[in-house]
């Protein structure tokens, strides 16, 4: 009876199978140069060893390649995703003035402003669990099925009736909002599977894609609503359209390059016991709570409307802060890689809304341009900068407590916004419209949330043992 093939394993070995096959046809002549031969067979099984390592190793560990073709396609599939989902909210201004000044003008801008906070926070919270799924394997079943439930709920907002709310509400708040949420979060963090050197910069341009997609929508959206033979019906299926393209080759060139990995799970003990990861969190919370408030993402066309500026250039104002929010999303990651994510967060807070207090004695044009390019700017730095912000607050060494700790600053942030505008718009008090509450309201939480990050910065820095470039 012939032996069975053995696997490899520490009883079985193959240099142990090279070394009594050496034996077996040798044995008849034992007799002559026993040191040659036992020196042969010796060599032979150190080789056959060696021969095995070398096999084994690139299963057992490959090797990691920065970016390859497929890195780079991966990063332009995210980025529309990051378009289809990101710059939807960010043209929500030009739904917001026309929802307030004709499609839904029976309702208070407080009440309008909850379809697109709605939307912004299911697109954060549901990305708690959407990510959880991403990092189990699931990455094409999240972006099939929130991409098609999306493009579900925004052929479904095409057929709202005017002055019908909560069907706008069902529609574009939740029923895009969790869309979105399933997409976003996952095609953000499968570029990582392919860059680690340049994943700031990776990471960057998908979400600088998002302020791009704003500027494209916004757009559109300004030309397409006034005119009579589409109005609102086809404007938005235009959009819906763009978005099936856009999906669609997403999906086809977006691929995962591991496989799913069981993880040891996350000592939470060193997470609850973190005061300064809590201090953050609370800063980030303020600071989020005011950053998309003031009269800009949601309010800035409104505002422009009621200050009597020029009516041909109204259609330019959110593609204007869109374009500053392009580059405040990307230019920013290449000076946090060398200063720290903290460093360069807290003076684009500070800046934030010190930009904000201006926006008072805007009544020009030019006045408008400046504003949008440099709070964009800034404001764009601040969201893009949370997360690599929070990431230095690890405590492991093998960095897997990050996920979970984006992920519960992900919950709370998207309380934030879910409150924020409703608020802003109770302040508004339409149809008088009195600025300055909503505006001194934004200021006051984003220099709150500013000095809660600074605290938690300082003492971070000497927990690290005077370590400033964090």
């Amino acid at each position: 009876m012939s032996p069975s093939r053995q696997p490899y394993s520490m009883e079985s070995s193959p240099g142990d199978v090279e070394l009594g096959q050496s034996l077996r046809a040798q044995g008849s002549n034992l007799g002559s140069q026993p040191e040659t031969r036992v020196g042969s067979i010796i060599n032979e099984k150190v080789d056959a060893k060696d021969e095995a390592l070398r096999v084994e190793e690139p299963s057992s560990a490959p090797q990691f390649v920065e970016g390859t073709v497929q890195g780079w396609l991966t990063v332009c599939g995210a980025s529309l995703v990051a378009m289809c989902t990101f710059g939807n909210i960010q043209s929500f201004g030009v739904y917001q003035a026309y929802y307030t000044q004709t499609f839904l003008s029976g309702n208070s801008p407080s009440k309008i402003s909850w379809i697109g906070s709605v939307q912004l926070c299911l697109q954060f919270t549901v990305g708690v669990f959407s990510g959880k799924l991403f990092d189990r394997g699931y990455f094409h079943s999240l972006m099939i099925g929130g991409g098609l439930f999306f493009l579900f709920s925004s052929f479904m907002l095409s057929l709202v009736k005017p002055h019908q709310f909560y069907q706008a509400l069902l529609a574009q708040g939740l029923g895009m909002g969790i869309g979105m949420g399933c997409m976003f979060l996952p095609a953000l963090s499968i570029t990582s599977h392919y860059f680690r050197k340049r994943r700031a910069v990776a990471m960057g341009l998908v979400v600088a894609s998002g302020s791009l997609g704003g500027v494209i929508y916004s757009i559109l959206l300004n030309k397409i609503f006034p005119r009579e033979e589409l109005g609102f019906p086809w404007a938005v299926r235009f959009i819906a359209f763009i978005n099936i393209i856009f999906l669609v080759v997403a999906n086809l060139i977006m691929k995962p390059r591991w496989p799913t990995r069981k993880r040891a799970p996350v000592d939470m003990s060193q997470i609850i016991h973190d005061p300064p990861y809590w201090v953050t969190i609370i800063g980030l919370f303020l600071g989020f709570w005011g950053i998309f408030i003031p009269c800009t993402y949601f309010y800035l066309q409104l505002f422009s409307e009621t200050h009597g500026i020029d009516p041909s250039f109204l259609t330019w104002t959110l593609p204007i802060l869109n374009a500053g929010a392009v580059f405040g999303r990307f230019v920013p990651n290449f000076l946090a890689d060398k200063y720290g994510p903290l460093n360069v967060i807290i003076p684009s807070g500070i800046i934030s809304a010190g930009t904000l207090w201006a926006l008072l004695g805007v009544r020009t044009v030019a006045g408008v341009v400046l504003f949008g390019l440099v709070y964009g700017f800034v404001s764009g730095t601040f969201l893009t900068l949370a997360s690599p912000a929070l990431a230095a607050f690890t405590r492991s060494p093998t960095l897997d407590d990050i996920g979970l700790r984006i992920g519960i600053s992900c919950f709370f942030t998207g309380l934030a916004l879910l409150t924020g505008n409703p608020i802003a718009g109770a302040l508004l008090s339409a149809p008088k419209y009195i600025w300055w509450r909503p505006l001194t309201f934004a200021c006051v939480v984003i220099m709150a949330g500013t000095i809660c990050i600074t605290i938690a910065r300082q003492a971070l820095v000497r927990r690290k043992g005077g370590v400033k470039f964090i």
